[in-house]
């Protein structure tokens, strides 16, 4: 049976790298318990591993079927109804129509591609203002002088990002005219 302390699930990246993912199990009680630690833990906990960017996933503990997405999602939702949301209702409602709908897993990938694009372009801006932020060299001026250096910075990043998200769709349109993502299906380029 497992103990019933809490901890947090941070650390232990060293020993998921090792072994695999880390494993939490969801019990019927709707507790879940982390196999690493050997402690249940919270949804605050598994928020906390994903920024910290560990592998995991959750299992069901009785059927060890795969859980993983079901509590992102309730992370989601939690996040969505507790602060400022991220989506707005007519963004989470022109998702929901994909829904069934033959485009449904392009959107998927489109959507995926486009945040790691975002992503990647974050990324880009934080190593463009290392240093920055290093109390033993920051001054106002720097502070400025990095302000006014941003807006063509960010024209030209968002320029980028705009035109990759661009070429995206269009490469999709062309493999839906094809036939490629869609083959033998009436309407989307396949035979009829």
């Amino acid at each position: 049976m497992p103990s019933h302390r809490r901890s947090t699930a941070t650390g232990g990246a060293e020993a998921t790298a090792q072994s695999g993912p880390r494993v939490l199990k969801k019990y019927p009680n709707r507790r879940l318990y982390d196999t690493q630690t050997s402690s249940y833990i919270t949804l605050a906990d598994v928020k906390r591993m994903v920024l910290d960017g560990e592998t995991f996933e959750v299992r069901d503990a009785k059927t060890s079927d795969d859980l993983t997405r079901s509590i992102l999602l309730q992370i989601i939702l939690e996040e969505e109804t507790g602060g400022v949301p991220m989506f707005s209702t007519q963004m989470l409602a022109q998702i929901i129509r994909f829904y069934g709908h033959a485009m449904q897993g392009v959107m998927g990938t489109y959507l995926e591609k486009n945040l790691q694009t975002f992503v990647d372009l974050q990324a880009r801006l934080a190593d463009q203002s290392k240093g920055l932020y290093d109390p033993k060299t920051f001054t106002p001026e720097m502070w400025s002088q990095f302000m006014t250096g941003q807006a063509p910075l960010m024209q030209g990043l968002m320029g980028n990002y705009i035109e990759q998200s661009k070429s995206l769709f269009e490469k999709m349109q062309d493999q839906m005219q094809a036939g490629v993502l869609f083959p033998g299906m009436p309407g989307f380029g396949g035979k009829r």
